[in-house]
């Protein structure tokens, strides 16, 4: 799951757009943008990169966050490190946290324990994507463990998040019957990809002017014609 190898994978998988979103860390964003063309323009340059990163709240709830700015989403990667727990990460026992370029070349290693969850609340998670102007999504509602409902039980009436994802495990039709709250929220599906074979697995389409995350928000709430295309079952 190096930055190239991604940009790849999605290439061959004829994607358009993606994000990268790794656990509580933003460290490889830039370099999944450089690997994608996107910072030189060339004929090459088909897909889109979009920063993003997962983060696990106190609750062990999965919140993803996407952004157009690569400072924006590393404004948040302050924010969660400054909210991680203070032990090392064990690379013997979780594997190594690995800083890759473009190139897939090691850059370096992020010592800080990630696999765990930070101490903010999902509800302040929430609040800071939306102040940094990115889009909060609940991660793969569907699953027993680190989803929204899975840990908490319920999706808070006062929680302001702007979709909630389906895992490419349920179709759209079982989810809805499942978890009927989720109606009163835009669904996408996404490939939750830990291994490159995962990539494109599942996908969501949007009927968007340009890839940014404001066509997006347009799109979740089907404004000026922009519109997610529930290909889903």
């Amino acid at each position: 799951m190096s930055p190239k190898r991604i940009v790849e994978k999605a290439r061959v998988k004829m994607l358009d757009l993606i994000g990268i979103c790794d656990h509580n860390s933003a460290e490889n964003v830039q370099a999944g943008i450089n690997a994608s063309g996107k910072s030189r323009p060339s004929p090459e340059s088909t897909i889109t990169v979009l920063p993003g990163m997962e983060i696990c709240t106190k609750e062990e709830v999965h919140i993803v966050g996407l952004f157009d700015k690569i400072s924006d989403v590393l404004k948040l990667q302050e924010l969660v490190y400054q909210s991680l727990p203070a032990e090392k990460n064990n690379p013997e026992l979780f594997g190594e946290q690995i800083i890759a370029n473009e190139f897939d070349e090691v850059e370096g290693y992020n010592d800080r324990l990630l696999i765990g969850a930070c101490s903010m609340a999902v509800q302040a998670v929430v609040n800071e994507i939306h102040k940094l102007n990115g889009i909060a999504i609940a991660s793969h509602i569907d699953r027993e463990s680190f989803s929204l409902i899975g840990q908490l039980g319920f999706i808070p009436e006062d929680l302001a998040i702007d979709a909630v994802e389906i895992s490419q495990n349920i179709t759209l039709d079982d989810a809805v019957k499942r978890f009927p709250e989720i109606k009163r929220f835009p669904i996408i599906r996404g490939s939750d990809a830990h291994f490159l074979e995962d990539i494109g697995r599942a996908t969501t389409s949007f009927l968007i002017e340009e890839p940014t995350i404001v066509e997006m928000k347009m799109a979740l709430n089907s404004k000026a014609g922009r519109k997610i295309i529930y290909e889903m079952q």
